[in-house]
């Protein structure tokens, strides 16, 4: 259960809750309002069975093991006999609560490097370990569901995206995790779980459309599947979203900053140091982005699209000596 916790949490873009620790918030009698009304309700998804709740579940209910609201739920609180706190986590098998086992898998050490969330998803799916099959395997449950509520909930497939990230959290939709992977990839690990691809994505795929988004003059654009090509996103024009630039050729980059041209004469400095910490990279960037602005340029903003501006500045005590003393 921490397994699945350590691999379902921000690692691929999603809350510190992750899945177990999420029920426990939201409460378990939640989840089974949900699952069984989707069940009960939904004859005719293909899916139906993924919602038909395991024994473990009824277990948890009949001792109220609900989640924060009664104090235990997949995990419990404790105080040991020296008074240190810790967390336990119910054993499904026991239906004890035990120490939480140390969960380090060679697959997610692979990704230590990559701060692109994006960018991690076709690593995770290579894994050789049990948490590269959880990730193929899950990721292809996913894409397989995802597939068939298209129209059934939503005519577009950003939609549901969109309903995804602003709903739960997610960094990525289901189709941009798709996108992340390949569409033919996606469709190659579905098949490998014995399901199959829906006729428009098998159709789309055989009119060449490689991806459900695209990029094209710094705005996104989805596969419309009644327009059978894509079609821009609506409500963009009224901010800009950097990772929408990036075809275009920057106007100045080193380590620490990328310079774009944002239009209307502005240049826009954007931090690319880990967490967008700021050294002498991001310093020597920002003043090159002075000079080029001043020259060429009307004005110049300091913007990123990451979840948080900077988290400071990496002191060098040598360079931190040297502004004290003026140098």
């Amino acid at each position: 259960m921490s397994e699945v916790d350590k691999l379902t949490g921000p690692v691929i873009g999603r809350a510190k809750s992750a899945t177990f620790r999420t029920v426990d918030v939201v409460g378990l009698d939640t989840l089974v309002h949900v699952a069984n009304g989707v069940y009960e309700n939904c004859p005719e998804d293909e899916h139906k069975d993924t919602f038909k709740l395991p024994d473990f579940i009824n277990t948890m209910m009949e001792n109220k093991w609900l989640g924060s609201k009664t104090g235990q739920g997949f995990y419990k609180k404790n105080v040991t006999k020296e008074g240190k706190k810790e967390i336990l986590a119910l054993d499904l098998d026991s239906m004890e609560y035990v120490k939480q086992p140390r969960a380090k898998f060679a697959t997610l050490e692979l990704t230590k490097s990559i701060d692109n969330v994006a960018d991690r998803f076709p690593v995770l799916i290579k894994g050789k370990d049990k948490a590269g099959d959880f990730y193929r395997k899950s990721f292809a449950s996913l894409f397989a569901y995802v597939q068939h509520r298209i129209p059934e909930i939503s005519d577009e497939l950003y939609r549901i995206d969109d309903a995804m990230s602003a709903g739960f959290g997610w960094e990525h939709g289901p189709y941009q995790v798709w996108d992340a992977v390949g569409v033919a990839k996606g469709v190659e690990l579905m098949e490998a779980i014995g399901k199959k691809p829906a006729a428009w994505v098998t159709e789309m795929l055989e009119k060449g459309f490689e991806s459900f988004y695209t990029v094209k003059d710094g705005s996104t654009y989805y596969y419309s599947i009644p327009d059978k090509d894509y079609v821009k996103k609506p409500g963009q024009d009224g901010f800009i979203i950097l990772d929408n630039l990036r075809a275009n050729a920057p106007v100045f980059k080193n380590s620490g900053v990328t310079v774009h041209d944002i239009g209307d004469g502005i240049l826009n400095v954007e931090f690319t140091s880990k967490m967008n910490s700021i050294g002498g990279d991001v310093l020597a960037g920002m003043n090159k982005a002075i000079d080029i602005a001043e020259d060429r340029f009307d004005g110049l903003v300091v913007a990123n699209n990451g979840a948080n501006f900077s988290v400071g500045g990496k002191y060098r005590y040598d360079i931190y000596d040297g502004c004290r003393a003026g140098i």
